[in-house]
């Protein structure tokens, strides 16, 4: 499994030279959120996604 540092090096690599010290933040955010969301798989009382879609239908309008 690549390390935190490593992904982060991978990220820059793939963005543009002329990217933002904003496009690096935004791409670190949703790492981190990415990761976050991986750990909260593991954690009991989640709903899966066809859940989840099946409770929204009710209230969504196509």
């Amino acid at each position: 499994m690549n390390s935190i540092k490593q992904k982060i090096e991978s990220i820059l690599h793939q963005l543009p030279d002329d990217c933002s010290v904003e496009d690096i933040q935004y791409h670190l955010y949703v790492l981190e959120k990415v990761r976050q969301s991986l750990n909260l798989t593991g954690i009991e009382n989640t709903l899966k996604q066809e859940d989840v879609e099946g409770i929204l239908s009710k209230w969504l309008i196509e």
